[in-house]
């Protein structure tokens, strides 16, 4: 029963010391973060001048429709 519960002290001192890695490099790292949230920006920004030229293009065709029947 002693092994088990060495073995198992064992496991939790390794997996804290990885955890502990990862969590230091991640803030070390920085800049990753800032690029995360640029792309977002930038795709959102996108995204609206996608639907913005969609609506417009779809009024367009709404009122070419309009002034043919009138």
């Amino acid at each position: 029963m002693e092994t088990v519960w060495v073995v198992a002290g064992v496991l939790a001192v390794v997996a804290g010391a990885a955890y502990g890695v990862v969590v230091w490099r991640g803030r070390n790292a920085g800049g990753i973060g800032d690029d995360d949230r640029a792309a977002g920006r930038d795709a959102r920004a996108r995204q609206q001048r996608y639907e913005a030229e969609r609506h417009g293009g779809q009024g367009d065709t709404w009122q070419r429709g309009r002034d043919s029947s009138g």
